[in-house]
């Protein structure tokens, strides 16, 4: 498959400072199987791509990925659910069923699913308001989700935070506020060394968000106290209906950390993304190197939100041409065929019960009842905090506890 050339504006010169880099790779299926064993239960050996990472003043990851037959088939299952969750999602709202802003990451499940992976269910994460299949992988459920969307009490913060504010004991949420999540997540970040845990946290944005003041002033403060904070740019190449090279004068966002040493990944290879991600949570918690920035270069297939058609700043045919042939579960799907793990049919059978999985979900979600009045009055404060009292907008809606 052709990889995915990095947008650069023709009268862009080099950089003085560093020789002009290959473009990252962006297929999906340029892993190789390096070495097999005769029994299926123990870890296999695979060589990623050269072309996987590119690095900004640090060391790129290993190419050899020792993975096991479960865990590859899992990842593919995960991919294909979260997958399967968004399409619903896309149902729901067109039948004006979900109201309200909706984004979705269809395109984009390597991403979630491999950060995931790559990590301990100790660390946190944050992200902006393309946050569904983080909440679930973080410990959410798709009922949970579903819920949210539609509003109801079944919901991950019981229908009152729609589609941009689900959260989970490790997951700060979505949030709706374009870059806020980044200084959150470096303030998390600060929690934990403050506390002396052994974690990190992955504070994820859009390309979109990678000139707001706020996300370079916490790189500042990041790196001043050394904090065990992951900025992760997902460059999907758009920032609403704004091509990555209209919007910014550096599109190596990797390279943007200015003293944050920086990774560019192949966002559309799970492998890849799952190794990346373990390569930073060694740097910032076991090494204790302070700060790392990653960019992985994905792609979402929808448009910005659901009331963008996606199709009105780029072509058709582009993202047609991504969707044959640099789909992330496509290309895993290929290697699970190529070195023996699963057949056809045994996928389909994953694919069968992922989309019944989710249909389930759906259904439980949609019986659900709408928040009820008293349900205004909770959630504001944190448990053991509340006043004695609430103000209303009226007298009479003043709330004693």
């Amino acid at each position: 498959m052709a990889s995915l050339a990095r947008l650069r504006m023709a009268h862009r010169l080099p950089r003085a400072s560093r020789p002009l880099a290959r473009s990252v790779q962006t297929s999906a299926d340029t892993t190789q199987l390096h070495s097999s064993p005769s029994d299926p239960s123990l870890p296999f050996t695979l060589k990623l791509h050269e072309d996987s990472f590119q690095s900004y003043q640090c060391d790129t990851p290993d190419l050899e990925v020792q993975l096991t037959k479960e865990e590859l088939l899992l990842m593919y299952r995960q991919m294909q659910t979260m997958r399967r969750m968004e399409m619903a999602a896309d149902a729901l709202y067109k039948a004006k069923l979900i109201r309200g802003f909706c984004h979705l990451a269809i395109g984009q499940e390597a991403v979630s699913v491999g950060l995931e992976h790559g990590i301990l269910p100790t660390d946190r994460v944050i992200t902006a308001y393309r946050c569904h299949p983080f909440a679930v992988m973080r410990g959410g459920t798709i009922k949970g989700v579903i819920g949210e969307l539609l509003g109801r009490q079944d919901g991950m913060s019981h229908g009152k935070g729609g589609s941009m504010h689900i959260f989970t004991p490790t997951f700060f949420g979505g949030n709706g506020i374009v870059g806020a999540q980044v200084p959150i997540g470096t303030g998390v970040a600060f929690a934990q060394k403050y506390k002396g845990e052994k974690n990190c946290t992955f504070a994820l944005y859009g390309d979109g968000a990678s000139n707001q003041g706020q996300v370079f002033e916490a790189f500042n403060m990041a790196k001043l106290w050394n904090l065990p904070t992951i900025f992760v740019c997902e460059n999907n190449r758009y920032g609403m209906g704004t091509s990555a090279a209209r919007s910014s004068s550096n599109t190596e966002y990797y390279t943007r950390g200015d003293k944050i040493p920086g990774l560019q990944v192949n966002g559309m290879d799970i492998i890849a993304t799952k190794q990346a991600v373990a390569y930073a949570r060694k740097w910032a918690v076991d090494d204790d190197k302070g700060p790392l920035l990653l960019e992985f270069v994905t792609y979402r297939y929808g448009g910005h939100s659901m009331s963008d058609p996606g199709t009105t700043y780029r072509t058709r045919e582009e993202v047609q041409r991504m969707r044959s042939t640099q789909d992330p579960i496509r290309g895993l799907q290929k290697y699970i065929e190529e070195w023996g793990m699963a057949t056809e049919q045994e996928l389909k059978a994953l694919d069968k019960a992922a989309k019944a999985e989710v249909d389930a979900a759906v259904e439980v979600a949609k019986a659900s009842p709408e928040p009820s009045t008293k349900d205004l009055w909770t959630d504001i404060y944190y448990k053991g905090t509340e006043p004695p009292f609430m103000r209303g907008r009226e007298r009479e809606e003043v709330h004693v506890y």
